[in-house]
């Protein structure tokens, strides 16, 4: 090979090296910027996250909504918001008021051993029975305007309750039976009242509600949403003194078994004590 040919050579190596370096250098230019940009858009989708959560956290949930609508009472209530719910024959001359929360384990044991007596002294004649619902055991506080954050079964159930009660007072007291069965009611921890289909499920046991479509669109629609918080308002507001749930009282007095601050949760404490108000 000739000095010259061996120059050229050399030449034509260091062009074809630095093309080489040129291209190198495009690409990783290229991939630097396709690193950048897809950080980019992965911040700025962190951020629309974030906004998004931000924006569901801060929108008024759907009871917190529901305070602000207008009650569409149930048929089978009087007074403000028709919030007084009394069942029983007219011919009698006592009233038992009975205060509960459809989430309140405490009352489901007591409609399970106690409630076929009170039915039976309803139907007999012995006394009307006023229902009036509480759902604190969501953290709620109506009284005070506030919706709390330990669920929302006992404002569903009492929505639903209302529902019911629109089909007839003998349907509302057979679901609330249905409720508070050892079947049917969940533990204090568990929220399945919040299950519309849940709701529904047990309303198809009672004959009265079995596929009834009007109960059923009811509670899908949350038609009685603003009377179940009217009634746990009425609840928070009462003038009986009642904290606690089950409660009963008959004459403004609140019913106890002697020698406690405890409700009757048995059929004889039940007859004794109530036996007693309505003599009084």
């Amino acid at each position: 090979m000739s000095k010259r040919n061996s120059q050229q050579a050399k030449t034509a190596a260091r062009e074809r090296l630095r093309a080489e370096r040129e291209r190198q250098a495009k690409r990783d230019r290229t991939k630097r910027q396709l690193i950048v940009a897809g950080a980019v858009v992965v911040v700025l989708a962190a951020a629309g996250g974030i906004g998004y959560a931000v924006v569901q956290a801060n929108k008024p949930g759907h009871w917190e909504a529901v305070k602000d609508e207008k009650v569409v009472a149930p048929a089978h209530t009087s007074g403000k918001d028709g919030t007084t719910v009394v069942i029983g024959k007219s011919t009698a001359k006592k009233t038992l008021k009975v205060y509960e929360d459809p989430r309140c384990p405490i009352c489901a044991q007591f409609e399970q051993t106690v409630g076929p007596t009170l039915k039976k002294d309803l139907d007999d004649g012995k006394f009307k029975m006023q229902f009036v619902g509480g759902t604190f055991i969501d953290g709620d506080a109506l009284g005070k305007g506030t919706i709390g954050s330990r669920g929302e079964g006992s404002k569903n159930a009492m929505s639903a309750l209302g529902a019911a009660l629109n089909v007839s007072p003998e349907a509302f007291l057979e679901y609330k039976t249905a409720l508070y069965s050892a079947k049917w009611h969940p533990e204090e921890t568990t929220d399945k009242f919040k299950d519309d289909d849940y709701l529904i499920k047990i309303a198809n046991t009672v004959p009265a509600l079995k596929n009834n479509a009007t109960f059923d669109t009811a509670v899908k629609k949350g038609t009685y949403d603003a009377w179940a918080l009217a009634m746990s308002k009425a609840w928070d507001t009462n003038k009986d003194g009642v904290t606690g749930t089950p409660s009963f009282v008959m004459d403004g007095k609140v019913l106890t078994t002697p020698g406690t601050q405890n409700p009757p949760m048995t059929v004889q404490e039940f007859n004794s004590v109530v036996g007693a108000a309505l003599k009084g």
